[in-house]
């Protein structure tokens, strides 16, 4: 590497303590979808430290609604927006490069139960070269990395030529429409984007999979159970639609193959695509024959069919498992989308900003990356697919992601900050001469 490429690997290694300092600080805010406050006050109180100005702001969901990407998320119906900032903040460029965003989501999905966890889950504990807590790997870490990444270039007085945004966002976890959809249509709209996810750099995620929620409500009778004979158990109906669920679940199970998901775990060849049947709930008495069921559903797929085509495949499911039952013939089931609903994206690999993170992923890290993704929903698919702006995903390496004692490897945090300023050096370009 050329001396100012050195001295910002450099200065990251070594100030790496500071980089952790500021994700412990990240993680101690229980940032649970819908209680993403406090946790942007810190990112606030960081940006302004480095003598950035932030935009602050609260998502107007009529604002929002019209866009084709968007969808009413469980937790604005839950909470609102209220009290849920995002955050912006622009480094502008000194001339008219291509401006970059590196985005992070800084909500996280609940810990419980808390009982299951080696490690406080707020405590951002580390041990063995590991920092353990909700949010470490997904995606605080990768928040961390970013920041410090500019901070490198700011200490280092590195120009960059075109704009650099900085931006953290809520409720990617429920979907991301007031997080990421809210700071692109306020004006964030850069000429290329990566979001450091925890894809295990040096590895390079170019795709997200789609994922929608459906909810199938059956009916029964209600009877005492004492003259059972006299109802109809909606539980035993509900059975019969999770059968035809599962069965789809098989069908497309073996039948669809995508490579990046296999490139990132061999041990998914054969479960590329997945519908979980997530919840039932019946009844309320055991003595009494329960009345209503209600099933609800994730289905996720990779690239290479639309949400029309799934929501059509279930749906034909759903009416198989009926028409082969009298009682469910004459006593329809209803079926309602609700929730996440989110085509999957694929960034090509072609796109100069993939070679770039790749090419500095495997530079600072001595290791060769894959390219991967395509197995869970991601805010990079808002880019993609509604302003045409290619975004990677480059992120650090961790475990237990949504389980107890997540964690993030420390090295791969260092790792990651590295690739993401080399990566903005090389994107928007400098006034250095030596970069």
């Amino acid at each position: 590497m050329t001396t100012t490429r050195t001295q910002v690997c450099e200065y990251i290694e070594e100030n790496s303590d500071q980089l952790f300092a500021l994700l412990s600080d990240l993680v101690q805010q229980e940032s649970v979808t819908g209680n993403e406050g406090p946790v942007q006050e810190v990112v606030i109180e960081k940006f302004e430290s480095l003598g950035l100005s932030p935009d602050v702001w609260e998502p107007d969901v009529e604002e929002l609604r019209g866009h084709p990407g968007f969808f009413e998320t469980t937790s604005f119906a839950k909470y609102g927006y209220d009290g849920r900032p995002n955050v912006a903040a622009v480094v502008e460029g000194s001339g008219d490069g291509p401006s970059l965003a590196f985005s992070g989501h800084v909500d996280v999905v609940s810990p419980n139960p808390t009982s299951a966890w080696s490690y406080e889950p707020w405590g951002a504990e580390i041990e063995d070269g590991r920092m353990y807590g909700r949010g470490t790997a997904d995606m605080k870490g990768g928040v961390a990395s970013f920041i410090f990444a500019y901070q490198a270039l700011s200490e280092l007085d590195i120009d960059l030529v075109g704009d650099l945004i900085l931006q953290t966002t809520i409720e990617e976890e429920d979907g991301g429409v007031g997080g990421l959809l809210s700071a692109l249509e306020r004006g964030y709209q850069p000429d290329a984007a990566i979001v450091p996810e925890p894809w295990m750099v040096p590895n390079v995620g170019i795709a997200s999979a789609g994922v929608m929620y459906f909810r199938v409500t059956v009916p029964g009778k209600s009877a005492h159970a004492a003259r059972g004979y006299k109802g109809v158990n909606a539980i035993g109906k509900a059975c019969k639609i999770y059968q035809a669920l599962d069965d789809l679940d098989k069908e497309r199970k073996a039948r669809i193959e995508y490579a990046p998901i296999t490139n990132r775990d061999p041990d998914a060849a054969g479960n590329v695509t997945n519908l979980n049947v997530g919840v039932i709930e019946a009844g309320d008495w055991p003595s009494t024959v329960p009345g209503e069921a209600v099933i609800e559903c994730r289905i996720g797929w990779p690239p290479g069919e639309t949400r029309e085509e799934v929501r059509a495949q279930v749906e034909a499911a759903v009416k198989g498992a009926v028409a082969g039952d009298d009682w469910l013939s004459a006593h329809e089931p209803t079926i309602e989308w609700f929730g996440w609903s989110a085509d999957p994206h694929e960034t090509s690999t072609d796109e100069e900003i993939v070679k770039f993170a790749k090419q500095n992923a495997e530079s600072v890290t001595g290791r060769t990356g894959e390219f991967i993704g395509g197995d869970a929903g991601l805010d990079e698919r808002f880019y993609n697919l509604y302003y045409d702006i290619p975004a990677v995903t480059l992120g650090p390496t961790g475990e237990n992601i949504h389980g107890a004692d997540e964690y993030v490897e420390l090295d791969s945090l260092v790792e990651t900050a590295q690739a993401l300023a080399l990566t903005a050096l090389d994107w928007c370009g400098t006034t250095t001469t030596d970069n």
